[in-house]
């Protein structure tokens, strides 16, 4: 990506963990996290309607959570303090990753950021004392439109057994018993 980032595919089609340069020296660190002609040349979204962060302490998971069609959305997240077992799970269904999950830790230290297509629920497991984590989204939150997935439901191995949950998250369904509204193996 133009020498500022470096993708590295996963094995969800479209969704991709992004490493960007860090520049170093005798005061710190600076990292550039967001260049839009660069995510543009490389066929990634880059009109996000909104940005949040959330903090976390050790051993919650945040999770699953995506939005429904028509609001479904476009994320891109990173940890910019700690470090999180970042999950996304594959909910289009004419894909042939359908039902899968990629994982990839998310830590301020390294910088990386994970690109998440339409049709994926995402969610973390916070695995330093707290974690930062940074959400991008191409369309506003609704609560309407705001679906997930029981985040013990798909097989991931979680780095945590008996985590800290929200009422939320504890009620979703599970993935066995979500019908999902996603066709395909849309990009963005």
């Amino acid at each position: 990506m133009d020498g500022v980032f470096k993708t590295i595919d996963t094995v969800i089609p479209g969704c991709v963990e992004i490493r960007p340069h860090i520049y170093e020296d005798n005061r710190g660190r600076f990292v550039k996290v967001w260049n839009r002609q660069v995510f543009v040349d490389a066929g990634l979204y880059s009109e996000y309607a909104e940005e949040f962060y959330s903090v976390s302490r050790c051993g919650v998971v945040r999770g699953l959570h995506f939005q429904l069609p028509p609001m479904d959305h476009v994320k891109l997240v990173y940890c910019v303090s700690g470090r999180v077992q970042d999950a996304v799970l594959d909910l289009r269904r004419n894909s042939f990753t359908y039902g899968r999950f990629a994982l990839v830790e998310l830590s301020a230290q390294v910088g990386n950021m994970l690109y998440i297509p339409k049709g994926l629920a995402h969610g973390f497991c916070t695995l330093s004392e707290t974690a930062t984590m940074v959400y991008k989204a191409s369309s506003a939150y609704s609560p309407e439109h705001d679906c997930g997935v029981l985040w013990s439901s798909a097989g991931i191995p979680w780095s945590i057994t008996d985590p800290i949950l929200s009422d939320r998250d504890r009620a979703h369904p599970s993935f066995g018993a979500f019908v999902s509204p996603f066709d395909g193996e849309a990009a963005g």
